[in-house]
């Protein structure tokens, strides 16, 4: 049974999500994906948020570009935490989808990442699922050293090398 629900509203949204359903794959958590238009279908996306919950899902990761009703219309509909990821878009580089998200009404909240944050939209969920796994969070400290040794790696290469010679430079 899923934990996760990862909703978007058109395909081109996929390389981003996709970036969410990896990491949820990498820290073990069973997750849905699906394409569904709260404008262009409504009764289909009503249905999938209002029987979110009695699937199991625990929280909504919803993807959107401009107008990006999506992730609100899910928070007013499914009782537990929604994850907004604003998408860039052509006309206003996705700031316009950033405050349609992020810009909701008092009571129905959405967490929202960055444009394109699909994989920190997936971090976040896994966080959240975290406070009530113990062996989640102990998923999420190594991956979290993971990254610190990542980052320990690139500098010891710039140590020995020198900026000059530093690949990418």
């Amino acid at each position: 049974m899923a934990q996760v629900g990862i909703v978007m509203g058109s395909d081109s949204d996929m390389p981003v999500m996709a970036k969410a359903a990896d990491i949820l794959e990498d820290l073990g958590i069973s997750y849905e994906i699906r394409i569904i238009s709260a404008h262009r279908e409504p009764d289909v996306f009503y249905e999938y948020a209002k029987s979110a919950e009695e699937r199991g899902i625990k929280v909504i990761i919803a993807g959107a570009g401009k107008a990006a009703h999506l992730p609100g219309m899910c928070a007013a509909i499914f009782p537990m935490p929604v994850i907004g990821v604003p998408m860039k878009t052509s006309d206003l580089g996705g700031v316009d989808s950033l405050y349609s998200i992020v810009q909701m009404p008092s009571g129905i909240p959405v967490a929202t990442v960055a444009i394109g944050g699909g994989q920190n939209a997936g971090i976040l969920a896994a966080k959240i699922l975290a406070t009530s796994d113990p062996a989640l969070l102990q998923r999420l400290k190594d991956y979290a050293q993971s990254l610190k040794e990542s980052v320990e790696k690139k500098d010891a290469k710039l140590q020995e090398t020198g900026y000059r010679n530093y690949p990418g430079n």
